[in-house]
């Protein structure tokens, strides 16, 4: 889960489905949508070489392996397998995710990705919050793209559907409150956001700074974009 990011971050076959609706959108087309984010980025990850996966991702202290080790995890993990793991780590989310890292982490980069390549059509997860499980493979995905200088983003009623679940309410990352007291518009699409001092980007860079990315801020104007940003967390 991405609200169990390590400490310091308050961190190819299936087809991109670029129609996905807009607010009617089912939980089914929100699984539709995860599969497609997954598929999408185990298709980008598959000529990076494997130097490169050691590279920082922008998720804390992870790798870029890490975080698709994490993804796999985030996949393959129901509610009582979470909750059995994350008692077991007496509730300490940094050894509860090395745990499930090195569960999910393959001999070499390639053996990672196909760990992950093998779930990109599960729809397992620690609770139905279905938005949530989408967010996680949309930020975690650039987490791991901006350091590779990989290009890929997802379609923007995609990462709409994530804007809104991380406006309404603090889940996986504390999103509502950096988000508190401000007024935030997306410039390609129709998501909006809070009253208070206007911030201004693309969906996918709001979401990211409400996830907790400061690099995303760059891309933000308007009277309220230094407050968001001096809200991400320092690593």
């Amino acid at each position: 889960m991405t609200s169990a990011a390590p400490t310091g971050q308050r961190c190819d076959d299936v087809p991109r489905d670029r129609r996905l609706p807009v607010p009617d959108t089912t939980t089914e087309d929100l699984w539709a949508a995860v599969r497609a984010e997954r598929a999408a980025l185990a298709g980008d990850l598959a000529d990076v070489p494997a130097a490169e996966w050691a590279r920082p991702s922008l998720c804390g202290r992870w790798s870029v392996e890490d975080v698709v080790a994490h993804l796999s995890s985030a996949a393959s993990a129901g509610r009582v397998r979470w909750l059995t793991s994350i008692v077991g780590a007496r509730f300490d989310a940094d050894v509860h995710n090395d745990r499930r890292l090195a569960e999910h982490r393959g001999a070499t980069p390639a053996g990672t990705l196909e760990r992950f390549r093998s779930l990109v059509t599960s729809t397992t997860a620690p609770s139905g919050h279905t938005a949530a499980w989408l967010g996680e493979v949309v930020v975690h995905a650039q987490d791991v793209r901006r350091p590779l200088g990989l290009p890929g983003e997802p379609p923007v009623p995609v990462v709409t559907e994530v804007a809104r679940f991380y406006a309404a309410r603090d889940f996986a990352v504390s999103s509502r409150t950096a988000a508190a007291g401000l007024r935030l518009e997306a410039t390609d699409g129709p998501f909006t956001a809070g009253e208070g001092p206007l911030v201004t980007g693309t969906t996918l860079a709001l979401t990211m700074a409400m996830a907790g990315r400061e690099v995303f801020c760059d891309e933000l104007t308007g009277a309220g974009s230094p407050v968001l940003r001096a809200r991400c967390p320092r690593s």
